[in-house]
């Protein structure tokens, strides 16, 4: 069984078996699984030889049906399974994105039951969802959050428990808007924002830290590890 073959039936099992009881249309979960697939394959632009950047906002626009019922019983959390599928197939394909990856439905009068359309748009975010290949830089640094990767794909990057927060982390020792990361010319910097309970590097609480490759942070009870790709003698942050 090929890549794409093994996708659609993890998609199928995934999509399907959550919202098949509550999901009585003629559309089906993983007919929009597939239609965002091929929107990311028909959008995705080379742009150089080793990066191809695929969209990473889409639309799916409904039926006043198809839209009430989904409403009826809460969007979000399709929203977000069709939204790991995106991610999870664009790492197949070496895609790249430029910020996260969401997914919104739209009620459009006029389509029919059974019916939608796919819109997608390439929207730059403080972060992005690193793809198995993806290289790390001292432009775009990385970060493996329990075992989630993600690009720091803006200036300045904020990690907290809060909505807020660029990277949400499920921590409650975790304060709303708990570190900041902020890439500059002169280094990339960590700060604690008056957090509750601090920020250590390589074990050492600091009020601030400039990052090197493989450096590891704690906030609460996660462990963040943080690349460059950049290779430097010193094993410690400077603070």
């Amino acid at each position: 069984m090929g890549v794409l073959d093994r996708f659609e039936k993890s998609v199928e099992r995934a999509v399907n078996n959550t919202f098949a009881r509550v999901f009585r249309s003629e559309l089906k979960p993983v007919e929009l699984a597939s239609a965002l697939r091929r929107e990311v394959d028909d959008r995705a632009a080379a742009v150089d030889r080793d990066r191809t950047v695929a969209p990473n906002e889409f639309t799916i626009q409904l039926s006043v049906d198809d839209f009430a019922q989904i409403e009826s019983w809460g969007a979000e959390p399709l929203a977000d399974e069709l939204a790991a599928n995106v991610t999870q197939y664009a790492g197949t394909q070496h895609y790249a994105f430029v910020g996260a990856v969401t997914v919104t439905f739209e009620e459009v009068e006029g389509l029919d039951t059974g019916r939608f359309e796919v819109r997608s748009s390439t929207v730059r975010g403080a972060v992005a969802p690193a793809s198995a290949g993806a290289a790390p830089s001292s432009r775009h640094p990385l970060v493996d959050i329990d075992g989630q990767r993600y690009l720091l794909t803006g200036p300045v990057t904020v990690i907290g428990r809060g909505a807020e927060a660029d990277i949400v982390v499920d921590d409650p020792g975790v304060s709303r808007r708990h570190l900041e990361i902020r890439v500059t010319p002169d280094g990339v910097v960590a700060t604690d924002m008056g957090s509750t309970n601090g920020l250590y590097v390589e074990g050492h609480q600091v009020p601030a830290a400039t990052l090197l490759d493989g450096n590891s942070l704690t906030i609460g009870r996660t462990r963040i590890m943080f690349w460059t790709g950049v290779a430097d003698d010193s094993a410690d942050g400077e603070w």
